[in-house]
């Protein structure tokens, strides 16, 4: 097939390198042109341009830009596309994706690879990126069977797990999983950097080690991400901060009673659940 990748970062980088190992034509379109070339020369794409009218060749076409430019570049694209090309996208938010694309073309499912690395950008895209990693679909009612299954397809080729959910139920259980983490790991590295000593905040920057490297990771990655998360799934990350805000509190009350019985047995419960989440 003749596939389109409009963003060629990290997931649309990704994404070429293996949909074109598999035989497919890539046509990528980057805002810089230098972005355009680094892609090929990589081999990512067979061709890149930073010009959209590339793409009216695609038979589908991945929107794989900031999660705040997925709806701009679209409303630009459409003027491009012949009205059977089939368009989805990599963001991490739905609802309002969904609800902003759907109306303006027939042929668009929503789509969010649960894949990526703190590193961004092409330089940054690998192959086998998406191999047993979660990849959410979220057609609605409207969206046609066609376009349902060419996608599934290509994802199934990505060796990827296909889930199905409606738009909403995205954005619930990924303020949980992936939007809160952000906030949470953000929040802990400003604490640290709130130790008003001198000395024991040098001494803290080097002790810290595996534990803090993985709780901090994900707040210490892209600020534009982590404001994009915010904005675009506002109300189901504010919920999940008011819920995370009550445990913090409960735990806090716990240590200043010092009532290390009952402090035991949340952590007991919380270890058990754990694996439930981390398979």
């Amino acid at each position: 097939m003749n596939i389109g990748i409009l963003g060629l970062g990290l997931i649309g980088g990704s994404l070429g390198f293996d949909l074109r190992s598999q035989g497919h034509h890539i046509l990528g379109v980057s805002r810089r042109e230098a972005t355009c070339q680094k892609a090929v020369t990589l081999g990512s794409v067979d061709e890149a341009s930073v010009d959209l009218s590339l793409l009216a060749a695609a038979e589908v076409v991945f929107i794989c830009t900031p999660l705040g430019l997925i709806v701009p570049q679209f409303e630009q694209l459409i003027a491009h596309l012949p009205t059977a090309t089939i368009v989805t996208d990599v963001g991490s938010a739905k609802a309002q994706i969904v609800k902003d694309i759907s109306p303006l073309w027939d042929n668009f499912i929503g789509g969010h690879p649960m894949a990526g690395r703190t590193d961004s950008g092409i330089e940054a895209a690998q192959r086998d990126l998406f191999v047993d990693k979660p990849y959410v679909l979220t057609p609605i009612a409207t969206t046609p069977a066609n376009a349902i299954t060419v996608v599934e397809e290509i994802v199934r080729s990505l060796k990827a797990n296909i889930y199905y959910c409606q738009p909403e139920q995205h954005d619930r259980a990924v303020s949980w999983i992936s939007h809160l983490p952000v906030m949470v790991s953000s929040s802990l590295i400003a604490a640290c950097l709130s130790e008003t000593d001198p000395d024991v905040l040098q001494l803290a920057q080097k002790l810290a080690s595996s534990g803090f490297r993985d709780t901090s990771r994900v707040g210490g990655g892209n600020p534009e991400l982590g404001v994009m998360m915010a904005r675009y799934n506002r109300q189901a990350l504010l919920r999940s901060l008011q819920q995370y805000r009550q445990n913090l509190d409960e735990l806090t009350n716990l240590i200043e009673q010092e009532n290390w019985a009952v402090l035991e047995e949340k952590f007991k419960s919380r270890q058990q659940a754990r694996p439930d989440f981390v398979q």
